[in-house]
């Protein structure tokens, strides 16, 4: 199956035409006047939120000597948005991205822009972290890295068993996080859990 490029205009009306058939199988006329741009509109939204899979996290990874420097890094309560990709439906909350360097350091806001290239794309809550410490790890080296993610499902709140108060918590420790337990509790108490 091809991937459509919405930047090409013959691409760019296929994925309008789509969207005008979804809103036909929901019972919806998209020649009513509330809907004749909305399949425009969803098209270009689609560019947007699922812009991760344009991304390639090698090109983020510009590094610097971190000398001596060998003390936990955190960037805390990073805002995210995703898309579950079991149902479409977002899922959102934030996430704490923490390492400790082994001779080198990312620029902090890299660790928001690493987020964001996996959060970007249909996931599963638990795959975000695990690729986000899975590249720290690979491009830095670090001695270890974390990435704890509290988000709100839309799938547990608008349909199933419709739990308005539910947030999910997941954990990706890898290297000392996960054989220290000195350096998981001074993470943890860092980013205030």
């Amino acid at each position: 199956m091809k991937k459509v490029n919405i930047n090409d205009a013959s691409d760019f009306a296929y994925a309008k035409r789509v969207i005008q058939e979804q809103l036909e199988l929901i019972g919806e006329d998209p020649s009513r006047e509330g809907l004749v741009d909305t399949p425009k509109r969803v098209v270009k939204m689609w560019g947007h939120i699922f812009s991760g899979y344009e991304k390639n996290p090698a090109d983020i990874f510009t590094t610097f000597d971190s000398g001596d420097y060998d003390e936990m890094v955190i960037l805390r309560n990073i805002e995210m948005y995703s898309m579950c990709e079991h149902h479409m439906l977002p899922f959102f909350g934030k996430a704490h991205i923490a390492y400790i360097p082994n001779g080198k350091v990312i620029g902090v806001s890299k660790l928001a822009r690493l987020l964001e290239i996996y959060s970007r794309r249909l996931q599963i809550q638990e795959r975000i972290g695990d690729q986000v410490t899975s590249d720290l790890m690979k491009y830095l080296n670090a001695k270890g890295a974390a990435c704890i993610i509290q988000a709100t499902h839309m799938c547990m709140r608008m349909r199933g068993v419709e739990k308005q108060q539910s947030e999910m918590i997941t954990s990706s420790l890898t290297g000392v996080f996960k054989t220290d337990l000195a350096a998981r509790q001074e993470l943890l108490t860092l980013i205030g859990k």
